[in-house]
């Protein structure tokens, strides 16, 4: 048989063909050499730079509650508009005028938002916030009424978070379980549930300090607006910063590693 007739015939089984005058080839894989992975964002799509990934779960959680509580400028812009509605009312004994400044303020703390084009999610928390409160006043007449919302969520939220302690899905967890990919993984280490419950346990003093020290002052006679003001303002960002350093403090210490989630997965490299 010629060269060209053997080339021919295996082409046309599919095989390879041979080159003039040497051997055949080698066939060739059927699947070109892996790339290296890149981790891709559930969200956005977009591929997810070395540096944004972390290998412990201390350093998880300190970025996700960074993100959570919005910075400084997140938790000054919940606080404005309750400075506003009791600094109003304290000062012109008005629920509407009191309602109105409130509701304005954080309108305004929108509208920057907007115009910077930054982030607006923690500005909607507060008027969501203020317009729940206003709808309880202005619906009783008394101005303290603002202030039960706030109590009865900070109620709720300690009872949730607590519940989720004992029976040991600890709500911080789920933040462990956000960035490996895989939300119960981290069940899987005692080590890392008895972390996330201490954890939780601390974000569940300042929600019990609120409803333990102004739940009484709503319940006390006459108007209590005055109190109950700066007592959720000082009860309000500033202890939830001190929450957040002892978190800082307690998760600095140790170096905890994340539990293998979609990550293990991968092929092992070289």
């Amino acid at each position: 048989m010629s060269e060209r007739e053997a080339t021919e015939t295996a082409a046309a089984a599919g095989g390879p063909a041979a080159a003039p005058g040497g051997p055949a080839h080698a066939p060739a894989p059927d699947t070109a050499p892996d790339a290296a992975p890149a981790t891709v964002t559930e969200s956005s799509g977009a591929t997810a730079a070395p540096g944004d990934a972390h290998d412990t779960v201390e350093a998880a959680v300190r970025a996700q509650l960074s993100k959570a509580l919005g910075g400084v400028r997140g938790m000054i812009e919940a606080a404005v508009p309750t400075i506003g509605f009791t600094a109003t009312y304290v000062a012109a004994k008005d629920i509407k005028l009191a309602v109105g400044v409130g509701i304005g303020a954080a309108v305004v703390l929108l509208a920057l938002r907007v115009a910077q084009r930054t982030s607006v999610q923690f500005v909607l928390n507060s008027l969501v916030g203020i317009a729940i409160a206003a709808f309880f006043a202005l619906r009783s007449g008394k101005a303290e009424d603002a202030f039960l919302p706030g109590i009865m969520l900070n109620a709720g939220y300690a009872a949730a978070m607590i519940f989720s302690i004992v029976v040991r899905w600890p709500i911080v967890g789920f933040i462990i379980g956000s960035v490996t990919g895989d939300p119960t993984a981290w069940r899987s280490d005692p080590g890392i549930v008895r972390l996330c419950s201490r954890l939780t346990w601390l974000l569940v003093l300042p929600c019990a300090l609120r409803v333990a020290v102004q739940y009484p002052i709503y319940l006390a006679a006459g108007d209590q607006s005055g109190l109950l003001g700066p007592a959720k303002i000082i009860m309000g960002w500033p202890l939830q910063v001190a929450a957040l350093a002892t978190m800082v403090w307690l998760l600095a210490r140790g170096r905890t590693p994340l539990p293998a989630g979609e990550d293990a997965d991968e092929p092992e490299r070289a």
